[in-house]
């Protein structure tokens, strides 16, 4: 594996090019400038949208604006994520936020006024002015908050609270990204060197027990030195969450979260409830686990290490590239071929350097191109996040290919679908052209262990969120050794008696970002039960899935995510996709075990 010391060392063509968005710093302060003329020029539509043109002319206004405005943080984030130490390009994201909470209190005034119209108002309005027909159906959506829409006054103020209301969420990720120290782990040759994340994703996974839990501890040591510091920035932001959901009048902080998707909370408490009656198989697999490591104990730094030994691949990213689209080739030669636009146009920023933002992500750009952010360590799990990141990034550019503006960019509900399809494609590839039964071993474990990352893992956590907010909503005060008491008694339930708990189990709550998105982490699990349906029909050739499949992916937000999926056949309003994916879970341990 090549490790750089510097971004300059890598290659020009693994790393993105953010020139798509703008030349140079000149052109994004340009369109900054314009971004600050058109909130001046939003501000005056206050008290004065007397008619359909004038309510047209605001809203055609408020896109351009939001079209620059999208592209300026993009820009801005993205150079931070390249190294997130740079003063320059903090400053750049620093001034975007600024001008972002701006737009927000310049334009806070609309939702006020148009909930106060009458539907047959708005209706009239419509009727009058051709260009509406374009934002009707956003419009008449609005009504659906207007139990949860403040005075024009108290909007303002909300709005000026923008930033201070992400301050534990910056807080956090400033701590993660940026200042954190990882302890000392053990070279070959008995140099000590400082972890780094990519190191612990390789290390946790290797062979020799030792060198797991040295890696095990360097990797919480900081969590653990941190441990209030960062219980004080959850915390504030399970209150802020808390306290806009009392505000805004719904009636607990989940149900404010799901409004948007319009999801009702029996989909999330029913997603806890059949993985909870499905856990024995859960189980199961960490005694095999136990069994097939020969461990007097089985600890949390044994919980990742390959049960099929001597087999561990190194892949390349080149060879990972090739190797995915020869996977997903069941969706079509149209969809291999944007997946190839993504290499050679460099929309994918590869390697791991000093300061780099941790982790993969996908961020679409409407009117640009999706960019990709990884960290890739020329493994099999990089493969697979490959995979996952490149269906995202062909879900945001087919949605803004075939969707307008307005209703281009997906929900985060169905994002998952998209990413899980692309990985269960890949593990089917892979165990179909492997001869070698040692490596089908390897891949079906590998399979079961991604299998409970993305769904038991992400569960675990949805419940995690579910009861420390019930905890603040019933005034009961959230600090560390709370964290810890409700993290611990979940992870012992999801994953068995077997495990042995070392003192940095519990502390598991303190390195999770998704914490700092409010209940975001179950559509992982509800995205990987509706990949396994959609992804067996695929390969069974049901053409008529693949091509609602592929419709699904050009629908943006052009209806609400449960009608999206149930399009392509996938009805989560019941239990049925998640005890099939639960049942695939328990076939997948069954034949393992045989093996």
């Amino acid at each position: 594996m090549t490790t750089y010391t510097t971004r300059n060392e890598v290659p020009i063509h693994e790393k993105w090019n953010l020139t798509d968005l703008y030349p140079d710093r000149t052109h994004w302060d340009e369109d900054y400038n314009l971004v600050e003329r058109l909130t001046n020029t939003l501000k005056e539509y206050d008290g004065n949208i007397k008619n359909g043109l004038t309510l047209f002319q605001f809203l055609k206004q408020q896109e351009e604006l939001s079209f620059h405005l999208n592209k300026l943080y993009a820009y801005a984030m993205l150079s931070v994520d390249e190294d997130t130490r740079e003063a320059k390009s903090q400053a750049l994201l620093d001034r975007v936020k600024h001008l972002g909470v701006k737009v927000s209190a310049a334009t806070s005034f609309f939702m006020p006024f148009l909930l106060s119209l009458e539907e047959e108002t708005l209706k009239s309005y419509i009727k009058s002015e051709d260009g509406l027909k374009y934002f009707e159906e956003d419009l008449l959506e609005s009504f659906r908050y207007k139990a949860h829409v403040l005075s024009k006054e108290q909007e303002e103020v909300l709005s000026q609270l923008g930033e201070a209301l992400s301050a534990p969420s910056n807080t956090y990720g400033m701590i993660n990204n940026a200042d954190i120290k990882f302890g000392e782990v053990t070279k070959e040759n008995g140099e000590k060197v400082e972890l780094t994340r990519g190191m612990y994703s390789k290390l946790i996974e290797d062979e020799d027990r030792e060198k797991r839990k040295e890696a095990y501890k360097a990797y919480y040591q900081p969590y653990l030195h941190l441990k209030n510091s960062i219980a004080s920035t959850l915390s504030a932001a399970i209150k802020n969450n808390v306290t806009m959901a009392r505000i805004r009048k719904y009636p607990s902080a989940l149900e404010k979260a799901l409004f948007g998707d319009n999801v009702p909370k029996e989909v999330y408490e029913n997603l806890i409830k059949a993985t909870k009656n499905n856990i024995d198989a859960m189980h199961e697999y960490t005694k095999i686990r136990k069994d097939k490591l020969q461990l007097d104990e089985l600890r949390q730094y044994d919980l990742n290490v390959p049960l099929v030994s001597g087999v561990k691949q190194e892949i390349s990213y080149v060879e990972a590239y090739n190797i995915m689209c020869k996977a997903l080739a069941p969706l079509g030669e149209d969809y291999i071929n944007t997946l190839k636009e993504f290499k050679d146009a460099r929309y994918i920023d590869v390697r791991e350097t000093p300061g780099k933002r941790s982790g993969a992500y996908n961020l679409g750009v409407y009117g640009v191109h999706p960019f990709i952010l990884l960290n890739h360590q020329d493994d099999l799990d990089s493969l697979f996040t490959l995979a996952h990141e490149c269906g995202h990034g062909v879900h945001s550019k087919l949605s803004s290919q075939h969707q307008p503006q307005i209703s281009a960019r997906y929900s985060i509900f169905v994002a998952e679908v998209a990413s899980t399809v692309n990985e269960v494609l890949l593990i089917n590839y892979l165990l179909n052209n492997e001869s070698n039964s040692e490596i089908r071993k390897h891949l079906l474990n590998h399979f079961i262990d991604q299998f409970k990352g993305t769904f038991f893992t992400q569960v675990m956590f949805a419940e995690f969120e579910m009861k420390t907010h019930e905890m603040a909503e019933k005034g009961i005060p959230l600090n560390a050794e709370v964290f810890n008491e409700v993290y611990e008694n979940l992870f012992r339930e999801y994953n068995g008696d077997a495990i042995v708990f070392d003192e940095e189990v519990k502390y598991g709550w303190s390195r999770i970002p998704h914490f700092y998105r409010p209940f975001y982490v179950y559509k992982y699990a509800t995205g990987f039960a509706s990949a396994i349906h959609l992804a067996t029909k695929i390969l069974e050739g049901e053409q008529e899935t693949l091509t609602s499949y592929l419709e699904f992916l050009k629908s943006g937000s052009s209806d609400y995510p449960l009608d999206l999926l149930k399009k392509t056949g996938v009805d989560l309003t019941t239990s049925d996709p998640i005890d099939r994916s639960l049942n695939k879970f328990r076939e997948l341990v069954k034949e393992f075990s045989t093996l």
